[in-house]
């Protein structure tokens, strides 16, 4: 019988698959703890530990995610010593421990076996800080970012494995973390993400997105340079005036995401409109908010050309799900896309910055659909072979998973060379 823990501020997160395979197993019983209410998988005992305080205002401005994560890492373990004390003591721990929850857990349950989740190590070059030339780094910029990884190297200083979803996520942590981590990714799952099924779409404004309209997509969880909002909105003009009948659906809210607000304090959409929206005709241009997860899908299944952009970063679930409907992708030339994709061969990769070129592209993508279709076809191929859930993702999450239980090393899955 397994005790089993996972923690994520925002629970399931990357556990949602492999937390509920667990807890079915004879006699588990597995605890899934984070700060938000979200909807829990059948299976685990989902609890929720009350939100930390944020830094204090004279905290030294490089140390303010230290101390929220300090904070964090507190609420968790007082939630951790309530649980020891009802009697749960977990024979291993998943834990993503990039906002503070891994800090105090061997100190809770020092025989526990920690299997940890290395998502992104912050640089100040070579990833996202830097990458916009525009930006200047500082060594103001490089000291701050250096400080962001404090919490992950205290935490990782602890754990028996770890595990990062692609090769190049891994690449990004130091030598002595990456010598024990796997490359596992959380995999999607092929049935849903598939281009069978509902391809219509109404969407907040009242238009019927359908595979009968010339339709392009743009998906964000939020609306920001760091997944390439600005250099798609800079294309879209040229984009609607060449292609009348075109309308493009852009999908993503307004709040912070991954990079800075703008100084100003308005939404990077505000900014962008700004710039852009005298530029565009309006009633082909939608902007839906976050949507549900089935009109994503149904999005990615009628698109004619689906833009995909992101710095040196975090590979989006939506990309992969886009992938498997499908999707004819046009990408940016970065290495989380370069990953997983092969230009001209399941999908179109350009440079970043290049706006133009972009406009230029997605425009032959919608009067050359057919041209597009062995894109297409590969792209779902790709999907298949790398990062279906149940052919291969999960199966590999559970051999880790018992792999580290066991407290046998996870070497079979470390890939001999990175990126």
């Amino acid at each position: 019988m397994v005790q089993a823990l996972f923690l994520h501020q925002n629970f399931p997160g990357q556990y949602r698959h492999l937390a509920p395979i667990i807890a079915r197993r004879k006699g588990a019983r597995v605890v899934g703890l984070g700060e938000r209410a979200n909807q829990s998988p059948p299976g685990p005992t989902h609890l929720r530990y009350p939100a930390p305080e944020g830094a204090g205002e004279k905290t030294h401005r490089y140390l303010r995610p230290v101390e929220s994560a300090v904070r964090r890492g507190q609420a968790v373990a007082r939630a951790l010593v309530g649980l020891k004390q009802k009697g749960f003591v977990p024979d291993i721990i998943c834990c993503h421990p990039g906002w503070g929850e891994g800090l105090f857990l061997r100190d809770v349950f020092p025989d526990a076996k920690l299997l940890q989740y290395c998502e992104f190590y912050y640089q100040s070059t070579g990833g996202d800080v830097g990458f916009d030339p525009s930006q200047e780094v500082t060594l103001d910029e490089m000291a701050r970012v250096r400080t962001l990884n404090m919490t992950q190297l205290t935490s990782l200083e602890a754990t028996d494995w770890s595990v990062s979803p692609t090769l190049w996520q891994r690449s990004r942590y130091p030598a002595f973390i990456r010598a024990k981590t796997s490359v596992v990714h959380e995999g999607v799952d092929a049935n849903f993400a598939t281009p069978d099924g509902a391809s219509n779409v109404k969407l907040p404004d009242g238009f019927v997105a359908s595979k009968e309209e010339e339709v392009i997509t743009f998906v964000s969880r939020n609306l920001e340079p760091y997944r390439g909002f600005d250099i798609f909105m800079r294309a879209l003009p040229e984009i609607l005036a060449r292609r009348p009948k075109a309308h493009a659906v852009i999908v993503g809210g307004e709040e912070r995401g991954y990079g800075r607000l703008p100084a100003d304090g308005r939404s990077w959409k505000q900014v962008i409109m700004e710039e852009v929206g005298a530029k565009l005709d309006m009633p082909r241009v939608h902007f839906t908010g976050r949507i549900p997860h089935e009109g994503l899908v149904a999005l990615f299944r009628l698109t004619r050309a689906h833009v995909y952009y992101t710095y040196p970063f975090v590979l989006s679930w939506s990309l992969v799900e886009a992938m498997g409907c499908e999707a004819p992708i046009i990408g940016s030339d970065t290495p989380p896309l370069a990953e997983v994709m092969r230009h001209e061969e399941n999908g179109i990769l350009l440079p970043f910055f290049d706006h133009a070129r972009l406009a230029d592209t997605v425009v032959d993508a919608l009067a050359n659909p057919d041209r597009y279709q062995p894109l297409r076809k590969a792209a779902r191929r790709t999907m298949l072979e790398k990062f279906d859930l149940h052919a291969h993702c999960l199966p590999k999450q559970v051999k880790l998973f018992d792999a580290v239980l066991e407290g046998r090393p996870g070497t079979d899955a470390i890939p001999e060379t990175t990126p």
